[in-house]
C-alpha cells in the first residue's frame, strides 16, 4: 500500500483529513477506495514536488488499473503525462496526454502541454536548421492551443499572443 505524504501545511493537512473522511462515509467498491488512495498518494507526492517521481509513477499506474470511472481516470493519466513532461520524456508525455483526452475532451490544459511539447519540438528543429520541421511542429501547437483556448477562453494569453503573432489565428 501507498504511503500517505502529508506536508506540515495546514491547507494539505485539512484537505487530507476531508479526503480520508469523505472515503470512509461515501459508498464506494473497496476497489475505488484504493484507486483513490493511489490517485492521492501519487497528486500529493507531485504536488509537493518532492522529486520522487518513481514512486508517484508507480502509484499512478497503480491507480489507473483500480479506477474505472473514465473521468477520473483521465486526470490520473493526465498527472502520469506531467511527470513525463517534467522528466523530458515528451513522446511518453504526448501518450498520456492523448489517453487522458479520449477519456475526458475537456482537458484544456492537456491540450496546452501538447501544444508546449510541440513547440518545443519546433524550436529544437529550428536549432537543427531543419525550417520545415519547425512549422509542422508550430503548426501542430497552434491546432492544440486552439482547443485549449476554446475550452476556457479567458486562458492562455500568451498562447494566444503566439498564435496572432504568428497569424495561425485570428480572434474576434
Amino acid at each position: 500500500m501507498p504511503r500517505s505524504r502529508i506536508n506540515g501545511n495546514f491547507i494539505d493537512k485539512t484537505s487530507s483529513i476531508v479526503a480520508n473522511i469523505l472515503l470512509r462515509i461515501i459508498p464506494t467498491t473497496s476497489g475505488e477506495k484504493r484507486a483513490f488512495t493511489y490517485y492521492r498518494d501519487g497528486a500529493i507526492m507531485l504536488a509537493q514536488s518532492e522529486g520522487n517521481y518513481a514512486e508517484a509513477l508507480q502509484n499512478y499506474y497503480e491507480a489507473t488499473r483500480l479506477e474505472i470511472d473514465p473521468y477520473d481516470r483521465s486526470y490520473i493519466l493526465y498527472n502520469i503525462g506531467l511527470i513525463h513532461t517534467s522528466n523530458g520524456e515528451h513522446t511518453k508525455a504526448l501518450e498520456y496526454y492523448f489517453r487522458a483526452l479520449e477519456r475526458n475532451p475537456f482537458l484544456p490544459q492537456a491540450f496546452n502541454n501538447m501544444a508546449v511539447i510541440c513547440h518545443y519540438r519546433g524550436e529544437q528543429a529550428i536549432l537543427q536548421g531543419d525550417s520545415e520541421i519547425a512549422e509542422a511542429w508550430f503548426d501542430q501547437a497552434a491546432e492544440y492551443w486552439k482547443q485549449a483556448i476554446a475550452l476556457t477562453p479567458g486562458n492562455y494569453i500568451e498562447a494566444q499572443n503566439w498564435l496572432k503573432i504568428t497569424k495561425r489565428f485570428e480572434f474576434e
